[in-house]
């Protein structure tokens, strides 16, 4: 009897020490809402699955994880973190993120290059922010085939765009006048020229639906997984294809520095890119796969902004993940001053 018992309890230990037990979770840090969501309902969903290892997210805006991130520097609160690839360049420079072993991800193989962001933090989904716009609210000669078309005085009082990344329109402006992201100062006289047809500036994805599904502003700088969500919702937008490319994003994911869950983050990450996840996540939210052999269905992906192949990641439009997060700051404190202020 009492070997039985002793017997007994050591079938039981093990099961409380396997990786599969309830007791053992993966801590997730991303987005709230939709985002959230879409990574639960994905690789989330298939993680669990596999590994028998539930899932927990904490979630909140960009900025505000990494300011907690740096506070719990260390001992981190997530085993990964989702974000945008040039702040994750503020999580490498502050030591939170763990170098990559890429041999622990072979779906990685697959990855198109601009999707291969730092030696920290890899691409699990791309987007353009683009024109979006509302083609019964706009005069009907303006077919958005060109960034410049945002200048045109017919559309005085009708454009958004975020106030808190002004990246995207600072680096069109720069190039339409012969410059780039890296001396956007030559674009700053024609962003000026544009500040009549500004109406607002959004200040989240969810001010930005709301200002287009009413009118309000019915011309954006728009993220294009946020335009076919209001598509989704009956919302008329139009999404342009400007001739020079729409200006890529990338959201990317690394390992916590200080994480004690590494082999299951690996696992997790690999299981993002696993092409099958990759076209449910394009079928979902319209996210671009990061892998070149993603299974996306044809409806999907012949949608503007959808990127399926290496060439269409190619002829974006590319700011420097690592530029970005360096000149941020400078770049808003500018777009504040000059083109919100009065």
């Amino acid at each position: 009897m009492k070997t039985s018992l002793i017997a007994v309890g050591a079938v039981v230990a093990a099961l409380l020490s396997s990786p599969a037990s309830a007791a053992e979770k993966l801590v997730v840090s991303t987005w709230g809402g939709s985002f959230r969501d879409l990574i639960a309902d994905t690789v989330g969903k298939k993680f669990t699955a596999e590994t028998g290892v539930e899932v927990e997210y904490i979630t909140g805006g960009t900025i505000d994880r990494l300011n907690k991130a740096k506070l719990a520097k260390g001992s981190p609160e997530s085993d990964i973190t989702f974000t945008t690839s040039h702040v994750g360049f503020l999580y490498v420079a502050d030591n939170l993120f763990e170098k990559l072993d890429e041999a622990k991800i072979p779906n990685a193989a697959n990855l198109v290059k601009e999707a291969k962001v730092s030696p920290y933090h890899l691409g699990t989904w791309g987007y353009v922010y683009t024109i979006g716009y509302r083609a019964d609210l706009t005069p009907k000669d303006i077919k958005f085939d060109s960034w410049a078309d945002l200048w045109n005085p017919k559309l005085k009082d009708s454009l958004a765009a975020p106030d808190f990344d002004p990246s995207h329109i600072i680096t069109v402006a720069a190039l339409l006048s012969g410059g780039s992201a890296a001396d956007w100062q030559k674009g700053e006289k024609k962003l000026l020229e544009l500040k009549p047809n500004f109406k607002a500036y959004y200040t989240n994805d969810a001010n930005s639906q709301q200002l287009i599904a009413t009118g309000e502003t019915p011309v954006q700088v728009m993220l294009s997984m946020n335009a076919y969500y209001m598509i989704g919702q009956g919302v008329p937008i139009t999404v342009a294809t400007p001739k020079e490319g729409g200006v890529l994003g990338v959201d990317t994911v690394g390992i916590m520095s200080g994480s004690k869950k590494q082999e299951l983050a690996y696992k997790f990450i690999n299981m993002a890119l696993d092409p099958a996840v990759q076209g449910e996540v394009a079928k979902l939210k319209k996210g671009s796969p990061t892998v070149t052999n993603a299974k996306v269905d044809a409806e999907t992906a012949k949608l503007p902004g959808v990127l399926t192949t290496a060439d269409q990641w190619g002829k974006q439009i590319l700011i420097d993940p690592k530029l970005r997060a360096e000149k941020t700051a400078e770049w808003r404190k500018w777009f504040a001053e000059n083109m919100m202020g009065k």
